[in-house]
Order: structure tokens, then C-alpha cells, then sequence
């Protein structure tokens, strides 16, 4: 009953986003399974997709706070984590918090900055804390980052490393938008237009619970080496120069759990992980370095990590 209570909330969660954010993908539900999984979202596309809507969307149906940071070359690490100042009338350092101090953190084109701040976001979605000085500032619960990137192609970019791209749940592609959804944005049915509109649906101590419940989700063993199937042959593949980290399997575990959630089941099934392995692990490989400067490399690795899925027998 419990897990049916919430498959009805969470239904209602995104069937208020979808009035929102018109897409015909999964980026809706990629991105409440980051919620849900207590992980972070990067999305990859062109501007003007919907990737800030989306995450606007995302604060507003939870009643969560929400910061925006605008990444650009001379971003520094205390204009995102925040700084100590000195208050002469009290004598001492105060520390005056930055944007990241917020349920939602939408990091608008993060790989339009250096690297430098780029690992300024590195404790603080690990570890849901802030270090400066030498105190610790815990972050708020719960603690999303949305961060969009242009396509690295793209003039001005900096590629995300390996250590930062690793902190991320889920890396997914909005899309266009399909011709009716279109022009329901254009008509001002659909889109930024309606952000106004949008109410909660959940408070944020049910979001805590619902995050709670996925972790319950039940994994039967067979699925547990189901996974490490799909993750060992990461790390075989003759393409592939760096396979899927532990942390990467268990984000996988994590994301199907809620995917199981979701869909108001109380167990996983096979295809939760078949269907999560690209969007999970496709940042957290790399091609081999003959392959690694071919155009359209992100594209080269989903490819390998799909015939990986195809392989790896499925479990009955």
C-alpha cells in the first residue's frame, strides 16, 4: 500500500513537470529519478532546449529553494561556494554563504568554466557539505545539482574531468521538442511562460521520504550479478581505457531502485538496469586514445556501452 501511495505522488509529480517542460524523451523522468536517488543531473545540449525550465520546474513542484549559477571564464570558487569576510565592528570572520547553499543548484553551462572552479562543486555534491577555512558548512537536504553543458564542440568550452563528470547520477539530452509541443510553447501553453502557475505537489519532507522508500526497493541477487556483468565487461572492452568505477555501480543500483519507484514496484526488474546503464555509466568511461579524438566521441561511447547491454546475457 505504502509503495502505492507513492507510485500516486510521484505520478502527480511528473504529470505537473510534463505540463511544463513539453518533451517527448525521458528527461522528465531521468530527472525524478535523480531526485529520488538522491544524485546529480547533467544534461547535454544546445541552448535553448529547455534545460533551465526544466530545472525551475524541478525546485517549484518540490518547494525547494532554488539558486542559478551562471558559469563563465572568470567565475571564481567563492562566487559558488561563498567567502569569509572580515567584520571589523565584531572582529572577526563571518562566512557569507554562496549560491550553492540551496535544495536546487542549477549550474547554467558549467563547462564554460575553468577547472579550478569547476572542483569548487566537487565536496559539496559528494559529501552534502562545504569546507572553507577549515569549518565544515553542512548543505541543505535534499541537495540536487542540475548543471548544463553545451556539446564540447562548441567554442569557449572546457571539458568536464573525469573526477567531476564521476559525481554525476545521470547524464542525459533534452531534444527538440516534437511539432505540437512546439507550438503549445509558442501558443504560451507549455514552457517558461507557465513556471508562474506551477505549485508544489510535494513538501520537501516528502521528497526526504520518498528517497528513503527507494532505497528499499528490493534487488534480488541474480540482478545483483546482472549488474556486475554489465559493469566488469565496462572494464574488459577492447574500446574502452577506463571501465565504470565502484561508485559508478552503485549509482546504477541507486537509479534503478527509483526507477523501480517510479513505476510503484516494491522490486527491480531487469530491464530498470538495461534501460539506466547508458544514461548512468556512458560519462564514466573512456575510449581508448585512438578512438578518444574522433568526432562524436560521446556518441562512440553510448554505442559501445549498448552492445555491452545487448551482450550481457539477461537474467530470467
Amino acid at each position: 500500500m505504502l509503495i502505492a501511495t507513492s507510485g500516486r505522488s510521484i505520478a502527480h509529480l511528473e504529470s505537473a513537470l510534463r505540463a511544463v517542460v513539453r518533451n517527448t524523451g525521458e528527461a522528465v523522468r531521468m530527472a525524478l529519478i535523480a531526485v529520488l536517488a538522491n544524485g546529480h543531473l547533467l544534461i547535454e545540449d544546445v541552448p535553448g532546449v529547455g534545460k533551465t525550465t526544466l530545472a525551475q520546474a524541478m525546485a517549484r513542484s518540490m518547494d525547494c529553494s532554488l539558486q542559478r549559477v551562471q558559469f563563465t571564464s572568470d567565475l571564481l570558487p567563492s562566487d559558488v561556494v561563498g567567502i569569509s569576510i572580515y567584520d571589523q565592528a565584531n572582529e572577526r570572520f563571518e562566512f557569507k554563504r554562496g549560491p550553492i547553499f540551496a535544495h536546487v543548484v542549477l549550474a547554467d553551462e558549467i563547462n564554460r568554466t575553468t577547472p579550478k572552479t569547476q572542483s569548487a562543486l566537487l565536496e559539496a555534491m559528494n559529501e552534502r557539505q562545504v569546507t572553507i577555512d577549515g569549518k565544515t558548512y553542512p548543505l541543505p537536504s535534499p541537495f540536487l545539482v542540475i548543471a548544463t553543458q553545451n556539446p564540447t564542440e562548441h567554442q569557449g568550452t572546457y571539458p568536464l574531468p573525469e573526477s567531476q563528470l564521476d559525481r554525476f547520477l545521470l547524464r542525459i539530452r533534452m531534444g527538440y521538442p516534437n511539432p505540437a509541443d512546439e507550438k503549445a510553447i509558442l501558443q504560451g501553453e507549455a514552457g517558461a511562460e507557465l513556471l508562474g502557475t506551477l505549485r508544489p505537489v510535494l513538501t520537501i519532507d516528502e521528497v526526504l521520504q520518498l528517497q528513503q522508500q527507494a532505497r528499499t526497493i528490493t534487488v534480488e541477487d541474480s540482478l545483483l550479478e546482472y549488474e556486475l556483468a554489465l559493469v566488469r565487461a565496462t572494464r574488459q572492452h577492447p574500446m574502452l581505457a577506463l571501465g565504470v568505477s565502484p561508485r559508478g555501480s552503485m549509482m546504477l543500483h541507486r537509479a534503478a531502485q527509483a526507477r523501480a519507484l517510479i513505476e510503484g514496484r516494491s522490486y527491480c526488474t531487469p530491464e530498470d538496469f538495461k534501460r539506466l546503464f547508458v544514461p548512468v555509466c556512458s560519462h564514466r568511461v573512456l575510449l581508448r586514445p585512438a578512438l578518444a579524438h574522433l568526432e562524436r566521441s560521446v556518441e562512440q561511447a553510448e554505442s559501445v556501452l549498448e552492445e555491452i547491454a545487448r551482450r550481457v546475457p539477461v537474467p530470467a
